[in-house]
C-alpha cells in the first residue's frame, strides 16, 4: 500500500449530530494511519455559528494525526443572502469562511496523492435548478469552467500519484433514494472522467457506496456522522487505500451495541492505464 485517506462527510454539526459517532472517529484515527483525511462538506445543519465552532474543533481534532481538507456542502451556504446574483457571492460563504478559511476549493500534493476540490455546492442557482420543488438549494451543480480548472490541477500529477477530485453532491444514484446529487449529471459526470481523475470522493445522500462511474473512476460516497442516515442504516466511513495497481474502499461500519466502528465490506478496483504505464520502465537509448 502506498497511502490511505480516510474519507468522511455529513457531520451535520447542530441539533442531528450524534457525538458517539464523532467521538468513536477521532478515537480511531490514528490507528487508521492515513495520509489525508477529507471531509466532504455538510458540516452543520443550518450554517450557524456555534455549528461551525463544532465542525472546527472536530477538524482541529483529525488534524493531530493527518493533513485535512474539508469542503462546504449545501448546508454550509447561506444561500438566501444572494439567491440568483452573479455578484456579491462570496457573502454565501462569509461564515464558512471565517472557520475554515476562504478557499472553497482547496488542493493538495501529499506523496503518492494529488487531491483537488470542486466546488459544486452553489445554494440557489441558475446551473442546480431542476423541475422538483423539493431540489431548491439542495441540487448541486459542476460547472464547466470549474471542472477544467481541476482538470488543470490534475494534470500537474506526478505519474505515480493516484488523482483525487472531491465533491459534495454524489455523483452516482443512491441505491434508496434513487436521486442524483448533480442537476445535469449527464454532462457531469463525462466532464468527471474527461478531467483525469482517478477517484471521486463525495457525500450527500447519506446512504455508503463504493462504484465505478464509465468503468474508469472508482467513487467513494460516504454516509452521514449524524442522526440522519438514510433508510435507518449504520451510520459509514471510508478508508481508500491504493497501490500501484488497485485502489481499495474498505467501509468502517458503526456498531451500536459495541460503541464503535468496524471494518466490513472491502471494494477492490483496479487503477487506470496511464498509471500503469507509468510504471513501465523507459527503454536505454
Amino acid at each position: 500500500m502506498i497511502g490511505s485517506i480516510v474519507h468522511l462527510s455529513d457531520t451535520h454539526f447542530g441539533g442531528e449530530a450524534d457525538l458517539s459517532l464523532i467521538e468513536a472517529v477521532e478515537d480511531l484515527l490514528p490507528d487508521l494511519e492515513p495520509t489525508a483525511t477529507v471531509v466532504s462538506g455538510d458540516l452543520t445543519v443550518r450554517a450557524r455559528h456555534g455549528e461551525f465552532q463544532a465542525a472546527r474543533a472536530f477538524v482541529r481534532e483529525l488534524e493531530r494525526t493527518a493533513p485535512v481538507m474539508v469542503i462546504p456542502g449545501n448546508h454550509d451556504v447561506q444561500w438566501w443572502l444572494r439567491p440568483f446574483l452573479p455578484f456579491g457571492t462570496a457573502a454565501k460563504y462569509q461564515k464558512y469562511a471565517a472557520y475554515f478559511g476562504p478557499d472553497l476549493t482547496p488542493s493538495t500534493s501529499l506523496p503518492g496523492v494529488l487531491i483537488a476540490a470542486a466546488q459544486t455546492s452553489h445554494g440557489l442557482a441558475c446551473g442546480s435548478l431542476t423541475l422538483q420543488p423539493r431540489d431548491t438549494a439542495v441540487k448541486g451543480h459542476l460547472p464547466a469552467k470549474e471542472i477544467q480548472r481541476v482538470t488543470a490541477l490534475l494534470g500537474q500529477a506526478d505519474p505515480t500519484q493516484l488523482r483525487v477530485l472531491v465533491v459534495h453532491h454524489n455523483v452516482l444514484p443512491g441505491e434508496i433514494s434513487g436521486r442524483m446529487g448533480l442537476a445535469r449529471w449527464k454532462r457531469a459526470q463525462q466532464r468527471i472522467v474527461d478531467s483525469g481523475a482517478e477517484l471521486v470522493l463525495c457525500g450527500h445522500d447519506h446512504q455508503e457506496s463504493a462504484q465505478q462511474l464509465a468503468g474508469k473512476v472508482v467513487v467513494s460516497c460516504v454516509g452521514t456522522l449524524s442522526q440522519r442516515s438514510r433508510g435507518d442504516r449504520p451510520s459509514m466511513f471510508h478508508r481508500v487505500c491504493w497501490d500501484p495497481e488497485s485502489i481499495q474502499v474498505e467501509q468502517y461500519r458503526w456498531d451500536g451495541k459495541r460503541g464503535l466502528f468496524k471494518r466490513s465490506d472491502v471494494h477492490a478496483f483496479s487503477r487506470t492505464a496511464k498509471v500503469h504505464e507509468a510504471r513501465v520502465p523507459a527503454r536505454a537509448s
